[in-house]
């Protein structure tokens, strides 16, 4: 039987090294320019680790778009749309949507306060242990997630190359930790701009050449609507079908608004910023260049399916899984130029670079600030941060790689990596919600909301992707042909039997719910049991309550009185700044 067999040649390990190379000697630059340029002032802690708010709107959109853009996303996205249609490729609309209520709803709560991590807003609006529980989920998302960002790219890696999964995972690791402990922020941002550019001609260049090589966009339209992949738009209000219109689009924008409005990787590259404008305009920048890029991988998936119409890859034994579509689809549309696997291969790796150097980054800010400093009440000089800061990179590194085992035996990399990330940004976004647009909500509420909202995510999560493993839910798939594999690839394949789906009325409604609704239940669940407890404990006075730290969607709501307190916020983080958080907040800034 024919398998998928190819093997970079020179070309192909040339551009794939430049790659490693370029990233590398870009934090080497960023680390070491200091010390070269005598006339230069040594870089402060505070330079390495935020930027210092000198960066510009275009590497920073760069940056934003690179650190959401992985290689979850550039080889997940095509199959999800090869199983199950393009009904995903609503999105982009959700999307639009998100940036416009980022940049006038959350950002100008963030570049107001100017704090060094987003969860520092939470012990201003409610207390510091809402603060510390909500750097807890952050941490334990970013380490579940980090061995996925090593993991797809080095899968996709072994299957042009032959090279070991976790030989591959550790090179890329080295390299990311590398220019990210030398480098810190700025490094990470520039390194990300590049990255960026070379994911964007990666897939434009492969959908290009799978346009010319499949025949035109007549015949990719006319076989993707023979396969049901165009399919008409689903308007069922049912919440357990995969994808609906209602589930792309309510789940689509809250997602991405989650992740996009207040998660620390997202924000600490807002305040590297000089202002509020140029903090906007990154935000549009970078909507409208995921929004492209998404698409394009959307479009891929596509044309993959009209590629292999009549010889599904899958059922051939071509591949071992649906995210080695792609890499299959590249090698046998492009291998025989020379250098475009490769182009490909570094896009991938290129945009697994940037997601792991991001949240490498944002992880060591959390650690230092959130835990060592505000929890621990560490007093450090700028020596000692930047020195304990390095090492969380480097152990995170390691951890990573280790982890990279764990995930090699998980399936559905796409549908768990949303997942995981969507339990933990459901619930902080509905924590920061509550905080800036309820402004009678108290921290009784906050942590009560957050506890029901993290429980609910879980067991709508956990409770789905257990049903899956046991097979109690199967999600139909679109049909596919094998009727091709002998005239095409001398490959004689038997008919697949029908699929006999399970009777579901026996599980639990919520584990049969689509993926896309885990982080809308999570918002709401927060809301609700947030607003509720709130009122029954005694509901802010909202006289005392200084404006900034509401959103400016909500500021009517304050009395006149409020804004007597504006301002205070901000004195207190210059108090902490100053004290190193150890010393009591006079009561006159108390916020609560």
């Amino acid at each position: 039987m024919k398998q998928f067999f190819y093997y970079f040649d020179v070309a192909d390990y040339v551009i794939f090294g430049a790659m490693l190379l370029l990233s590398a000697l870009t934090g080497l630059y960023f680390g070491c320019r200091g010390k070269l340029n005598k006339q230069r002032e040594p870089e402060s802690f505070k330079d390495y680790l935020t930027g210092n708010g000198n960066l510009k709107s275009f590497p920073v959109a760069m940056s934003l778009i690179a650190s959401y853009i992985s290689g979850v996303t550039m080889l997940g996205t095509p199959a999800e749309i090869y199983n199950f249609g393009a009904q995903y490729w609503l999105i982009v609309f959700a999307m639009c949507l998100s940036g416009f209520t980022v940049a006038t709803v959350y950002l100008p709560v963030f570049t107001k306060l100017q704090v060094c991590s987003s969860y520092e807003y939470l012990e201003l609006r409610f207390s510091k242990i809402l603060r510390t529980i909500a750097s807890f989920f952050f941490l334990l998302d970013e380490i579940m997630f980090l061995p996925l960002l090593i993991y797809v790219p080095s899968l996709a890696f072994n299957q042009v190359s032959g090279a070991n999964i976790h030989l591959i995972g550790a090179v890329v690791c080295i390299v990311c930790v590398f220019y990210t402990i030398l480098g810190g922020l700025k490094a990470v941002v520039y390194t990300d701009t590049w990255q960026t550019v070379v994911m964007f001609i990666s897939v434009l260049v492969v959908v290009i050449l799978g346009i010319i090589s499949v025949g035109g966009m007549n015949v990719i339209i006319e076989r993707a609507y023979a396969g049901n992949r165009l399919h008409s738009l689903n308007f069922s209000p049912n919440m357990y079908d995969r994808y609906t219109v209602f589930s792309v689009l309510i789940g689509g924008f809250t997602y991405w608004t989650s992740f996009n409005s207040v998660h620390q990787t997202m924000v600490q590259r807002y305040l590297s910023l000089p202002n509020d404008k140029q903090a906007k305009l990154s935000v549009g920048i970078f909507t409208v260049g995921v929004v492209f890029f998404i698409s394009m991988c959307c479009f891929a998936g596509v044309l993959v399916f009209s590629t292999y119409y009549d010889c599904d890859p899958l059922t051939a034994n071509r591949i071992s899984n649906s995210d080695q579509l792609i890499p299959l689809f590249v090698v046998e549309t492009a291998g025989h130029l020379r250098g475009v696997p490769g182009l490909f291969i570094a896009g991938v790796f290129g945009a697994a670079l940037s997601s792991l150097s991001v949240v490498l980054n944002s992880t060591s800010v959390v650690l230092l600030e959130d835990v060592f400093k505000g929890v621990c009440h560490f007093d450090l000089t700028e020596t000692r941060a930047k020195i304990i800061s390095k090492c969380i990179v480097l152990i995170l590194g390691v951890i990573s790689v280790c982890l990279v085992f764990v995930v090699e035996h998980m399936g559905g990399v796409f549908e768990v990596a949303s997942s995981l990330s969507a339990i933990v940004a459901g619930t902080m976004f509905g924590v920061f919600s509550l905080g800036m647009l309820i402004p009678w909500a108290n921290t009784k509420g906050a942590v009560a909301g957050a506890i029901a909202g993290f429980i609910m995510s879980c067991i709508v999560s956990y409770g789905g992707q257990y049903a899956s493993s046991a097979k109690l839910i199967v999600h139909p798939t679109l049909p596919i042909s094998v009727d091709g594999c002998a005239e095409t690839y001398g490959i004689n394949v038997t008919a697949p039997p029908p699929i006999v789906y399970p009777d579901e009325s026996a599980v639990f409604p919520l584990f049969r719910l689509s993926y896309l609704w885990i982080t809308p239940i999570g918002v709401v669940t927060v809301l609700i049991v947030g607003v509720i407890t709130s009122f029954l404990t005694g509901k802010t006075d909202i006289r005392f309550l200084d404006p900034e730290l509401i959103s400016p969607v909500c500021q009517w709501i304050l009395p006149e009185e409020a804004y007597n307190h504006a301002g205070s916020a901000v004195k207190k983080i210059k108090h902490q700044r100053l004290f190193g958080g150890r010393s009591r907040v006079p009561a006159s800034m108390d916020l609560n």
